[in-house]
């Protein structure tokens, strides 16, 4: 293993915001602090995941709108204009989730015992739904009072986000999803974290160093070093490829102290911090080629500010996928990885594509697109190294470490197998790419991790 150290320190400004609304009775019961929705990284001091959260609502079923109770592995919920769906048009992670329609409500038909530093819960669209608007509520005294707690928010996505509401409840609480206006909406991965600490991986979330594992193929900061040109941003890092237009390889860590409710800007813009003279790609570059702007950094992963969300939108962080796999196969290994943060867990995550050729919604093979200034990968791929919430991590990492490789063919019918068909070894992408992952790691421990094939769980 070659070793490469190199440590980018890059530092990102926290942004919370609060807009504290209070329902006409408000409780007096146990002690209170009105909640946020987090933007930055604000987030509870202990991460302790209530057993049997999350509420996936994969155990559920109701088929009609009409107020009724379901009992789910959490509980009894009672679901309002609500109801359990499982079809095509539901968005959701597995094979179920809640859809609601005009001013419905999801309701806690039971209390947890050691109050709530943080919720989170998954959202989007349903079908072709219009926007909606929602909010979430507690209650101390077993549902005889509400109050709401964060901000409103605005769902406009068909692809999953999570929004993340940080609070400081104790005792005894429950809590209930409104529904305020637009178009149907599906929620799914409901998630409280307890104030005993005991849950998790502990610790602080953090925004920290996009770069920590490593420098996978030793970009430099040299002009002249245009097909390896390191590029470091508050929000990723990333070694761009002039001759192919895109981005070797991005690099970013995860966690919910990057997470938010901002607004995906879909503003696709070329990137003004490439040297003079170097190729800039456009978003008409992609127009009628059949490929996607796919996102190696994900926009939902950076959802925090909406500075943070803009930079994810850079065409440096863009590469030509097949819509398929984009929007459905490697989609859905994005939001497995975001899953993983709301149970005490942070991510590092590198991601890039190798070789030529690629067939995107236009049939046949495409090599490059923007008269050969963008190189179209053959393969995608993905390495994710998972560790509970912590400081010091590069030396926390352990052979014991989960880490998911992943090696997806560029091509619409990649989604003929669920993501977790392309797991592989770390050395296999070395092998392809001819870069060196995990160099801030021991030699040991990297023989150990690089050669094994994640095995572990996929929901």
């Amino acid at each position: 293993m070659r070793k490469i150290f190199l440590l980018i320190a890059a530092t990102a400004s926290m942004i919370t915001f609060t807009n504290c609304k209070k329902s006409a009775s408000v409780s007096t019961g146990a002690p209170v602090t009105i909640g946020t929705i987090t933007t930055g990284n604000n987030h509870a001091a202990q991460v302790a995941v209530y057993s049997g959260f999350p509420e996936t609502f994969e155990s559920g079923t109701k088929a009609a709108y009409a107020d009724a109770t379901v009992t789910l592995t959490t509980g009894v919920w009672d679901l309002n204009d609500a109801l359990v769906g499982s079809t095509t048009s539901d968005r959701k992670n597995g094979s179920k989730s809640v859809r609601m329609q005009n001013t419905g409500t999801v309701t806690m038909n039971f209390n947890q015992t050691n109050g709530a530093t943080q919720v989170t819960i998954v959202h989007g669209v349903y079908g072709t739904d219009a926007s909606s608007t929602w909010g979430l509520w507690y209650s101390t005294n077993s549902g005889s009072t509400w109050t709401q707690t964060g901000s409103n928010v605005t769902t406009s996505s068909t692809t999953l986000a999570t929004a993340t509401f940080t609070m400081t409840v104790s005792g005894n609480v429950r809590f209930q999803l409104r529904k305020l206006s637009g178009g149907r909406l599906n929620i799914d991965d409901f998630t409280i974290t307890d104030n005993s600490g005991t849950g998790g991986g502990g610790g602080t979330a953090t925004r920290d160093n996009n770069m920590a594992l490593g420098n996978p193929s030793g970009a430099t900061t040299v002009v002249s070093n245009a097909n390896n040109y390191l590029m470091v941003k508050s929000q990723y890092t990333l070694s761009y490829n002039n001759s192919k237009g895109m981005a070797n390889w991005v690099s970013w860590h995860l966690s919910t102290a990057w997470k938010g409710t901002a607004t995906r800007c879909d503003c696709f813009n070329q990137d003004a911090t490439l040297p003079s003279g170097f190729f800039r790609a456009s978003t008409s570059n992609y127009t009628s080629t059949g490929f996607d702007r796919g996102h190696l950094c994900p926009s939902d992963d950076r959802d925090g500010s909406d500075t943070d969300n803009r930079a994810t939108f850079l065409m440096t962080n863009m590469s030509p996928q097949a819509p398929n796999m984009n929007q459905i196969t490697w989609e859905a290994f994005e939001a497995y990885c975001r899953t993983l943060i709301t149970t005490g867990n942070e991510l590092y995550i590198v991601a890039g594509g190798y070789g030529t050729g690629g067939s995107g919604s236009s049939g046949g093979t495409t090599n490059s697109i923007a008269s050969g200034s963008i190189n179209v990968p053959s393969h995608f791929w993905k390495i994710a190294v998972i560790l509970p919430i912590g400081t010091s991590d590069v030396s926390r990492i352990s052979s014991a470490t989960r880490v998911i490789a992943l090696d997806m063919p560029n091509t619409q019918s990649v989604n003929t197998h669920t993501w977790d068909y392309y797991r592989t070894t770390v050395d296999a992408i070395e092998s392809a790419t001819g870069y060196d992952f995990l160099s801030n790691v021991s030699t040991s421990i990297q023989a150990s991790l690089e050669s094994t094939v994640d095995s572990g769980p996929t929901h």
